[in-house]
């Protein structure tokens, strides 16, 4: 029998698929952010029902979720590091405008701390930075 985990915080899958909502309309109106994006996503649809299945595995541990976003972000060639504090900018007023301000603030700091890691690894990839060492 395999133990479950309670979420890391109180939201519920209808509010996780209304923030991505929310959010990716605000990114494809986003004069910096749309551009990124829809350079690579084609089908809105499924990448933000793959992206609302990736939240609900990091808060709700649905694990229903199989990806890399490392390797997609250092794929995709044309996401820059600066680019993680426009889009948590922009997905935290998503989140205070969508949710209760503690349920808000919660899932900011997790969206924070996956945005930090995401940041340092393109950062690693840039000229004159320390190599990784596999």
């Amino acid at each position: 029998m395999t133990a479950t985990l309670p979420p890391r915080f109180d939201v519920t899958p209808d509010q996780i698929n209304q923030v991505v909502a929310t959010f990716y309309d605000s990114v494809r109106r986003h004069p910096g952010l749309g551009p990124v994006f829809a350079a690579h996503v084609t089908d809105w649809p499924t990448h933000e029902a793959k992206i609302a299945r990736f939240w609900r595995n990091a808060i709700l541990f649905e694990r229903s979720y199989d990806g890399n976003p490392m390797q997609v972000h250092r794929a995709a060639g044309n996401v820059r590091p600066p680019m993680f504090d426009v889009w948590l900018g922009l997905f935290d007023s998503v989140l205070r405008l969508e949710l209760p301000e503690d349920t808000a603030a919660a899932w900011s700091a997790l969206a924070h701390r996956i945005g930090r890691g995401l940041r340092l690894g393109l950062e690693a990839d840039l000229p004159g930075a320390v190599p990784r060492l596999k």
